[in-house]
């Protein structure tokens, strides 16, 4: 499965070949400059696959080209930004 992944208002995902929804991060605005990352979801199928890993990537890329920061909430997001000293510059302080 080639994971191509969309975007829709405050939310990127993936869909398997079916067209349901495989994968998804979710964010919602906090602020004027600034997005909280609540939600991310990957199926059985595509685990292990760096999914989620991408997901957190595209909101990261998104908030650098928007100039806003993240406050990472849910628990993988979190873990992410734990761990990857090059998204810093988007974690909001």
């Amino acid at each position: 499965m080639s994971a191509e992944i969309q975007k829709e208002e405050n939310r990127f995902f993936v869909n398997d070949e079916e067209g349901n929804m495989a994968a998804e991060i979710t964010f919602v605005p906090s602020g004027e400059s600034q997005v909280t990352i609540d939600h991310t979801y990957v199926s059985d199928s595509l685990r292990g696959q760096g999914i989620a890993g991408k997901l957190v990537e595209s909101v990261v890329q998104e908030a650098r080209d928007k100039g806003y920061k993240i406050v990472p909430v849910c628990s993988y997001a979190k873990a992410v930004f734990d761990r990857k000293s090059e998204y810093q510059d988007v974690l909001a302080k």
